[in-house]
């Protein structure tokens, strides 16, 4: 017998096999007219999943990233935005900070990055897998909180009436699709000419010409942002202030009591290539060049769970970063393991824990959020994280979500936590030089 193929003997089989299950044909009339989910929806989780928390931080209304990949950008600026509106006493629905100007900053710097790594591997073959990676994105909306980090340090912030949105900073794909073609025609250009005898030093000179054409795309795409502006701003006594000719840095460096520097990110990456208590970073990942670097402290799943719970409970939102689309409804706003009775229903069993999901690519990062709430047992443990998302107020609750403790462990992978909650232990961690991952890491793929 040839096993290299399916026959039809095997055929028989397995039509009989699905035969022998009692009410196969209810279960798939079920899921053919309902769907998977609708079928396999379990109403004890969504019960459980209410929204009350022992500890909750009222951040005011959740905001919009539309038709773009900017959450890691939205989910850090509202941490900004609630400490500026909670120390000057504004509404938060009344004030948002400017994704826009960030945005206009991050592709600026992704373009430099993505040119100086093609630059860097102009002696490589084209077909080499580290040239090919860098052809197959140069640009796009992702990002993590080191690069936002470098991005601030660098450009400041601004208020949203400063530098509102447009039409493609709310709809990316077609302002991305160009300028992708325009950096791939730069890398063509750059790689040609190192080809044909000219030195690295001598590309760089041309680089940056040809940053000045991604500038102006950037311009036509999002505006100019400001050189300065005037904060004008009422509390929630209607009392109105001013604060004139500030640059984006004096508003930063003045206003957010958030600085990015004393924070850190740590993860939760239990494959068989990275020990915990040890720091890691991506090759090719970034977007300042001279900016802070993407460092990552590796930690148990329950050490992400005690320094959040320790942050929230002070009163600061926690961002983080998880694979969103694993075991969640939309419209529900519940993210829980136990939603959906898939292996009931389907009579099959998924046996993939999380390290082997990761290290197999079922499962990566691909958004960010803010942890607003937790929930607190009589026995001090955690049953349920509120979650503050950038979707919109049109899905789970005014556009907050629920967050089990299980979904924690299993699909969440990285938070932000100011150093303060770190033991001298784990800083001393965090500072040692970081083993670099290969490109296509999966702890990359939220910046991707």
């Amino acid at each position: 017998m040839n096993r290299q193929i399916i026959n039809f003997e095997q055929l028989e089989k397995f039509s009989s096999k699905f035969k022998q299950r009692e009410n196969n044909k209810v279960i798939a009339n079920a899921i053919i007219k309902n769907g998977i989910n609708n079928t396999a929806l379990n109403n004890e989780s969504v019960k459980k999943m209410h929204h009350d928390f022992s500890q909750e931080i009222d951040v005011g209304s959740v905001t919009n990233q539309k038709k773009s990949g900017r959450c890691w950008m939205f989910a850090a600026l509202n941490n900004i935005r609630y400490s500026i509106s909670k120390s000057l006493n504004i509404k938060e629905h009344n004030f948002e900070l400017s994704q826009s100007y960030t945005m206009f900053w991050d592709k600026l710097e992704k373009a430099n990055y993505f040119l100086e790594n093609i630059i860097s591997t102009a002696d490589l073959e084209l077909d080499s897998r580290r040239v090919m990676w860098l052809l197959n994105e140069p640009t796009n909306d992702g990002g993590q909180w080191d690069m936002f980090t470098a991005l601030i340090e660098k450009y400041g912030i601004v208020p949203k009436y400063v530098m509102p949105e447009t039409y493609h900073s709310s709809n990316s794909r077609l302002m991305n699709k160009i300028l992708n073609l325009k950096l791939r025609d730069q890398a063509h250009t750059l790689r040609s000419d190192f080809n044909h005898g000219a030195d690295k030093e001598s590309l760089r000179e041309e680089k940056e010409v040809l940053l000045e054409e991604i500038y102006s795309l950037l311009a036509y795409f999002l505006g100019e942002p400001p050189q300065e502006f005037d904060f004008e701003y009422k509390d929630k006594e209607g009392h109105f202030y001013r604060d004139s000719s500030l640059s984006p840095m004096e508003f930063y460096n003045k206003y957010s009591k958030v600085k990015m520097t004393d924070y850190v990110s740590i993860i939760n990456a239990p494959t068989t290539d990275k020990d915990f208590y040890k720091t890691y970073t991506v090759e090719f990942l970034g977007n300042v060049k001279e900016g802070q670097k993407i460092h990552y402290l590796n930690l148990p799943i329950e050490k992400l769970k005690e320094l959040s719970k320790s942050q929230i409970s002070d009163g600061e939102p926690v961002w983080f970063g998880c694979d969103v689309g694993q075991w969640y409804d939309r419209d529900l706003g519940i993210m829980d393991t136990e939603l959906f009775n898939y292996e009931e229903v389907l009579d099959t069993k998924f046996k993939l824990d999380k390290g082997s999901r990761l290290q197999y690519g079922e499962s990566v990062l691909t958004h960010a959020m803010v942890f607003t709430g937790v929930n607190i047992d009589n026995n001090g443990n955690v049953n349920r994280w509120k979650v503050q998302n950038s979707w919109g107020d049109k899905v789970g609750k005014d556009g907050f979500f629920i967050m089990s403790e299980q979904w924690f462990e299993e699909f969440n992978y990285e938070v932000v936590i100011n150093k303060k909650y770190l033991s001298d232990e784990l800083l001393e961690a965090y500072a040692k030089d970081p083993i670099v991952l290969k490109p296509w890491d999966p702890m990359g793929s939220l910046a991707r």
